[in-house]
């Protein structure tokens, strides 16, 4: 079969497409015939050296969708040509509350990914994909969709009459946030340094949306549009702090990365703010069902581009560049 593989970490232009056998599977696993796959900065990450327990070579990819072309000897309630997109969170456990962090890990690394025609998964991580939905758009709601649905409503518990700020609109996952919390009728504040991804989040019905290049102090403009209940932010460093003077008093903030580092926060304000802050990362089978019935009563992903499987490393690097508005998907000929 054909896989989109890395062999050495030197960044996504080293993706390299090629030929390997197709895998087999467990007792307890299908075999996935991928239509369609989405990238995530995961990959790239990885591309970079900047994940832990990485082995090469190995096929990336977390986010996939196709039909099932095999099943295990002991695997029930799935059949051939099922129509499926895939769960990437691997041996969650059985807590909902968290992850087991012994036994847990994420598809594409160590585990060989979705950026291939075949894929090998667990019959546990396999759901019938959303009908409305084409295999390219069920390809970009896994992973992404996955971490925004538990930050927003698992951890964050955002209401239909709450305000939410959406920090660095334009990414996979605050993208969903936004689309999420628009579903729901909750009032939603995007900020970002490209007046572009600010318009197309104003189109996704933001309710604000401010460039914090423009306004360095974003977080005190803020006050002038009422109290923010939650916010949702992926940043860290300089944002975070901002994020803790800009939230009301009894708020929550959900934190789900530190792309800009780690942050220094004013102990004072979270103390006598009386705010609660909330550490999430991916999400527990049952977030992964109850986010799917979403796109079953009507939401659509916000899918930037589709690009051929040959043309991995082009799609990896507009990435990289932060390019996108949505997700980046692959089309597995």
């Amino acid at each position: 079969m054909k896989a989109v593989r890395v062999h050495e970490l030197a960044g996504p232009q080293n993706l390299v497409l090629d030929t390997i056998p197709v895998p087999a599977i467990a007792d307890d696993e299908v075999l996935v015939r991928v239509r369609a796959a989405a990238m995530n900065h995961r990959d790239i990450f990885i591309t970079q050296g900047l994940y832990p327990q990485i082995r090469l070579p190995v096929t990336l990819g977390s986010d996939g969708a196709g039909e099932v072309a095999a099943i295990g000897s002991r695997v029930s309630g799935v059949a051939e040509g099922d129509r499926v997109v895939i769960d990437p969170m691997l041996g969650w456990g059985d807590d909902p509350r968290v992850w087991d962090a012994q036994a847990a890990n994420i598809l594409g690394m160590p585990h060989d990914g979705t950026f291939a025609q075949y894929v090998a998964v667990p019959a546990a991580n396999v759901y019938p994909k959303p009908h409305a939905l084409s295999m390219e758009d069920a390809a970009a709601i896994p992973l992404a969709g996955l971490t925004a649905y538990r930050a927003t409503f698992t951890r964050g518990g955002l209401k239909p009459d709450e305000t939410i700020l959406i920090t660095g609109i334009g990414g996979g996952v605050q993208t969903f946030v936004l689309l999420f919390a628009k579903h729901v009728g909750a009032r939603a504040i995007v900020t970002s340094s490209s007046d572009a991804k600010l318009e197309r989040a104003k189109a996704l019905g933001a309710d604000v949306a401010l460039n914090y290049a423009a306004t360095p102090e974003w977080h005190k403009a803020l006050r002038a549009d009422g109290p923010i209940d939650l916010v949702v932010d992926s940043t860290g460093g300089e944002t975070l702090g901002k994020a803790l003077e800009a939230v009301r008093p009894g708020g929550r903030i959900a934190v789900y990365g530190r792309t800009t580092g780690d942050a220094t926060l004013k102990l004072f304000s979270l103390f006598w703010k009386h705010v609660t802050i909330l550490g999430t990362s991916m999400g527990s089978p049952w977030d992964f069902r109850a986010m799917l019935e979403l796109f079953e009563q009507g939401l659509r992903p916000v899918v930037d581009r589709v690009y051929p499987m040959a043309d991995a490393a082009t799609a990896a690097q507009r990435l990289a560049d932060a390019e996108q508005f949505g997700k980046i998907v692959l089309r597995i000929e």
